[in-house]
């Protein structure tokens, strides 16, 4: 085998010695022409030109050239043509490995090894447009001067390829360009190639006389001397896709201008592959829209307008690769993130990645979402929300049974962060389940967010262990204008670029990089800052990835707190309290009036019922040894201790566009609206409190319950 290696400028860098006795002559170095130094005969050299340049794009040619040897004699030489890339993947020349070819069969193995290398290239193709390109690219200039290939959209024929030799390209209202509906006339051979659904041969134009899609289209087709051209429609399982057209014309100069029966079969098998593939593609992209669209549409399609915190967020796909050993795959996973508002202007943050791809992982993450925004609703904390989740994931396990019967359903693996942030106190309260921790952005510092309890995965709880114990609340100030970024692995396990070493970056490496990168745009918005995480480890995106950043406002928000104690005449104080900061805040006169006005319902329904109300067992406490049960409690003054002790606290808080309201005291029982009938003196506070808040409820407390409504500041 003869191995010849030239630079971009076709001097000759190396010569093996087998390549001295096939050219018969010796090898010099120098910056001479190729084609003359290998001996391709003169009227080769156009088309040694033409490749030449088609393997510097980054193309490989296989082919045969007429060669006249050092002494006189003419041999066909078979010749493949790979490019030379410098280790930073630049073409930096041109590799080639030739042999000496028999006349008989030189055409033949040609074809055959174009039509090799055009099913290794469509094997790998996993998009209709990349398809199409790659097959474009091998065709032309090596086998066509021109190549179009459309594809039936609803109906109609598209344009979707139009690729030309030496960098023509059709002037502006001559042949359709790209995206263009394509309609040929009745008779025209490519109007027969898609109603007989079989390849047509126009072996020389100036021999036959179709009908013409147009004049402008016959008058440059005059003008670059089209001379032959092959139709072959492109049909998978009884349908067609489209066409693929290629042509010849008298911009190359080949051995033969023509198509013969010859090139039509072989244009025909190529045709076959080229429909599986991009029927495998079309199939691809619907595949993964489907799960894209149906995990975008369970994710949430805009985020609320929240006090006191500014929130971004992303979510990307990873990109699919053969080579990467998970074959043609949608690659849309189980990442989700969620804002859920909470009560009194608190806000519920979740991030979590459900273990697998496809629309499976998808459908797993929809449910789990939805059943924690439920779990949600009932403002429990952090870790039981976490527990009842785990609890669940068990629940919709897909139901399955060995031989014997015994139920083997396996949950999935969920990973899971889920904090309660209150923008007034600054509180952030989370429980992780098993999530990779928050990083925290303060100033110039980027730290990981210290979490001392990260309980498992949901889903892998071992059986007999309560999920108290496993999930774990804990409580952090976060600093004004702090920022935290929670994320799921796909944003720092890519598809390894190696370093210097040749080694990947460990995951330390990776989020000092990430850590790097946030630092320099830690004064930008969260959008940017999301956007800066999003390209700051480099490498293809290896899984999907969630992303959520949250900034703290630098400013205090308004807030009012007093306690009361729990007697009728505080009804008339706590109004005044709440009269008087509306005034203060600038509330409009008839939004204050009615949240004043429903301050006084859910107070006195605090007051009403405190005298039946038990005080928790923590603030029942006794001196002297404990009663027996058979002595009477009716001691004297104990209940108007009682009673005294009683009391509630009133916490107005002042929001952009509302105020909230929240009435604590020590009564576990929850409030419920009840009917009452036309003679009840009571039982319509809340009912009021519902129709006129814009919403409202009630949530326990470690020292009982807390009521709260919210009133827009503007009317309705």
């Amino acid at each position: 085998m003869a191995v010849v290696v030239t630079d971009r400028f076709s001097n000759l860098l190396y010569w093996n010695p087998f390549a001295e006795r096939l050219f018969g002559r010796p090898g010099t170095s120098g910056p001479r022409d190729q084609s003359l130094s290998l001996g391709i005969m003169e009227k080769d050299h156009p088309l040694a030109v033409e490749l030449s340049k088609h393997v510097l794009k980054g193309g490989v040619w296989e082919g045969t050239f007429d060669v006249r040897r050092g002494d006189g004699t003419i041999i066909y030489v078979r010749a493949q043509a790979v490019p030379l890339r410098h280790p930073s993947g630049a073409v930096t020349g041109i590799v080639i490995t030739a042999r000496e070819a028999m006349r008989s069969n030189e055409r033949e193995k040609d074809r055959f090894g174009l039509l090799e290398r055009i099913g290794e290239r469509l094997a790998g193709s996993l998009y209709v447009e990349e398809t199409l390109k790659r097959v474009a690219e091998m065709l032309v200039p090596q086998f066509a001067d021109h190549c179009f290939i459309e594809l039936m959209e609803e109906g109609r024929l598209t344009r979707r390829v139009s690729t030309h030799v030496q960098g023509w390209s059709p002037p502006p209202d001559t042949w359709a360009p790209l995206g263009a509906e394509i309609r040929y006339p009745v008779g025209h051979y490519a109007e027969i190639a898609l109603r007989r659904q079989e390849t047509i041969l126009v072996e020389d134009f100036s021999q036959t006389n179709y009908p013409s899609p147009g004049e402008a289209n016959t008058r440059l087709a005059a003008e670059i001397g089209m001379t032959s051209a092959i139709v072959a429609p492109l049909c998978v399982r009884g349908e067609t896709l489209g066409l693929m057209y290629l042509g010849l014309s008298n911009l190359t100069d080949r051995r033969s201008p023509h198509y013969d029966a010859f090139d039509r079969d072989f244009v025909g098998a190529i045709a076959t592959r080229v429909a599986l593939a991009v029927d495998n593609a079309l199939l691809f992209e619907e595949e993964r829209h489907t799960a894209e669209s149906f995990q975008k549409h369970l994710l949430p399609r805009a985020l609320p307008q929240l006090d006191g915190l500014e929130i971004a967020v992303r979510y990307y796909p990873a990109a699919p690769l053969a080579s990467h050993g998970q074959g043609i795959q949608t690659q849309v996973g189980g990442d989700w993130y969620d804002v859920i508002p909470l009560s009194a202007g608190r806000v519920g943050i979740v991030i979590g990645d459900v273990e697998g791809r496809g629309a499976k992982a998808a459908a797993v993450m929809g449910q789990l979402r939805a059943a924690l925004r439920a779990f949600a609703q009932d403002d429990k904390p952090p870790a039981e929300i976490l527990a009842r989740l785990d609890e669940w994931t068990r629940i919709i396990a897909t139901p399955e049974q060995d031989e014997s019967g015994t139920d083997i359903s396996v949950p999935p693996i969920v990973t899971c962060q889920y904090l309660v942030y209150d923008a007034w106190s600054r509180q952030l309260s989370f429980a992780n389940a098993g999530h990779a921790p928050p990083l925290l952005l303060i100033g110039n510092t980027c730290t990981e967010l210290d979490i001392r309890e990260v309980g498992q995965p949901l889903g892998v709880r071992a059986k007999g262990m309560h999920a108290d114990l496993v999930y774990k609340e804990e409580t952090r100030t976060l600093p004004p204008g702090a920022a935290l970024l929670l994320y799921t692995d796909g944003l720092v396990d890519r598809r390894p670029i190696r370093d210097a070493d040749g080694r990947p970056p460990n995951v330390e490496e990776t989020l000092a990089q990430l850590c790097g990168k946030l630092i320099e745009s830690s004064d930008a918005s969260v959008e940017r800052l999301a956007d800066a995480a999003t390209v700051a480890v480099p490498g293809e995106i290896d899984d999907d990835m969630a992303i959520l950043v949250l900034r703290s406002a630098s400013e205090d928000l308004a807030v009012e707190e007093r306690t009361f104690p729990a007697q009728p005449i505080m009804v008339g104080e706590a109004r005044r309290m709440a009269s008087e900061a509306f005034v203060g805040w600038n509330v409009p006169e008839e939004r204050a009036e009615l949240a004043c006005l429903l301050v006084s319902e859910v107070v006195t329904n605090v007051v009403l019922h405190a005298a039946t109300a038990s005080i928790p067992r923590r603030e029942l406490t006794m001196d002297g040894p404990p009663l027996p049960f058979d002595e009477s409690w009716d001691v004297p003054g104990f209940e108007d201790e009682i009673v005294n002790e009683k009391e509630f606290t009133l916490r107005l808080r002042r929001g952009r566009e509302s105020v909230w309201v929240e009435v604590f005291d020590q009564d576990l029982r929850l409030p419920r609206i009840r009917s009452a009938g036309e003679n009840d003196e009571g039982g319509r506070g809340l009912y009021l409190v519902d129709q006129l808040a814009r919403r409202w409820g009630s949530r326990p407390t470690k020292e009982g319950k807390a009521v709260w409504f919210e009133i827009p500041t503007r009317s309705r």
